[in-house]
């Protein structure tokens, strides 16, 4: 909802297009040059709703570079998925001193801790702005309930085993339906780094008909997929790529392997 919050608050929205074979980076040279005189903001997400990508020390420290050289930059750094990486480890934004007072750090203990109904987010941002930010805070949504904080605190504070364990399951859930969706004609995909979604290319279906239903884009396919399979999925037009779809895998094993088999019939009716 990134575009749509942009809009909300008065911005124009730019987006920056990222590709399959790239894994889905925005290059450094990509980011300046679609920088001008009226950028104010970078959103930037590692790792990455909707594609798993995980971004390196390496490709994080050129993108603060480039923040760097504009002056009056920020960068807001979305960390929510922090704890839910497969290789590598993770980095965060403000971990570069050049550019820390230009980051603003958003995180939560929705996907790390498994707690999305406690609704608990959190900032990091320079003084000034974390102010204003709180401002605007309690007029929308007002103080969050002060159960849901404790149990946030007793969360961060402990000693993380859990969340070993959800990693370890959403690593075996990775391997799993990646290597189901790798058997299924016509897909592409990049097996992702991080988070618990991955994102097939289906721009071999558009264009194609089961007769009563032509799949012209992304959101086509999904709901195609709603109505045949009994599975849902999301479009990726709501990302800014209409050629691929959203899967999540955080569902059991039978689950996932009983929804690739049904997308897989699913999508043998369309020629």
């Amino acid at each position: 909802s990134y575009y749509d919050q942009i809009i909300l608050a008065g911005g124009k929205p730019v987006v920056v297009k990222t590709l399959l074979e790239n894994d889905f980076k925005i290059s450094s040279e990509q980011l300046e040059s679609a920088i001008t005189g009226k950028t104010r903001l970078i959103i930037f997400n590692s790792p990455s709703n909707p594609t798993g990508m995980v971004y390196t020390h390496e490709e994080m420290e050129k993108i603060a570079r480039i923040v760097e050289k504009h002056e009056g930059l920020f960068i807001i750094s979305d960390e929510i998925y922090e704890h839910i990486i497969f290789e590598g480890r993770h980095v965060s934004m403000a971990s570069f001193d050049f550019i820390y007072d230009r980051v603003i750090t958003i995180n939560g203990v929705s996907k790390g801790y498994a707690m999305t109904g406690w609704r608990i987010g959190y900032i990091g941002a320079p003084l000034w702005l974390a102010k204003a930010c709180n401002k605007l805070q309690g007029q929308f949504t007002s103080g969050v309930c002060s159960i849901a904080q404790r149990a946030a605190l007793a969360a961060i504070e402990g000693k993380g085993d859990s969340r070993q364990v959800m990693k370890e399951a959403f690593l075996r859930r990775r391997d799993l339906i990646c290597g189901l969706l790798k058997e299924v004609k016509g897909l592409k995909i990049r097996v992702p780094q991080g988070a618990f979604y991955v994102m097939p290319d289906i721009s071999y279906y558009l264009g194609k008909s089961d007769g009563n239903v032509k799949i012209i884009n992304s959101n086509d396919l999904a709901l195609f997929l709603l109505d045949k399979a009994q599975v849902a999925v999301v479009g990726g037009d709501a990302f800014g790529a209409p050629n691929c779809i959203r899967i999540s895998y955080a569902n059991s094993d039978e689950l996932l392997v009983e929804a690739v088999k049904r997308i897989k019939s699913a999508l043998e009716l369309l020629n």
